[in-house]
């Protein structure tokens, strides 16, 4: 099945260092699955949380398709996420273990499904967010230095 990416979370890489991924479905309603078709969706300051043994995908924004009306659901409402109950348990152990927290890394198509990944995560602290910017702008510099060469 191919997977057709439809949102990308750009601070999660950034902000976090990403440890497990693991997939889940989520719960859709009505018109919003054709505003992702079209990529009307956000993912940046969303985050998962897990509530009562349930897992909720908390500050995705999926914008209002146009020809639903008055009975388009709200673009940021807490959606609940689909995975197994071992997997569930697992990730709530991780979790409450200590300084870990679950973020939504991309939504994307697999087939005529829409997925989630999420990823268990740890808080990086500004050094090494320092740390990792420069080490970025090192990269870029060594491929612009190489593109130069080629041409």
């Amino acid at each position: 099945m191919g997977e057709t990416l439809i949102a990308r979370n750009p601070t999660a890489g950034r902000d976090f260092d990403l440890l497990d991924r693991v997939e889940a479905g989520i719960e859709l309603k009505g018109a919003e699955v054709k505003s992702l078709r079209a990529h009307r969706a956000n993912l940046k300051d969303s985050f998962a949380r897990i509530d009562g043994g349930e897992v909720q995908l908390h500050g995705l924004d999926i914008s209002p398709y146009p020809q639903a009306g008055p009975f388009a659901p709200e673009p940021k409402r807490i959606r609940r996420l689909l995975l197994h109950r071992n997997q569930i348990q697992r990730l709530e152990g991780q979790v409450a273990r200590g300084g870990m927290t679950l973020v939504p890394t991309r939504l994307y198509f697999k087939g005529s499904l829409v997925k989630v990944e999420l990823a268990l995560a740890k808080g990086k602290r500004s050094f090494d967010k320092r740390e990792t910017i420069k080490r970025r702008e090192t990269e870029r510099e060594i491929q612009r230095v190489l593109k130069s060469r080629k041409g």
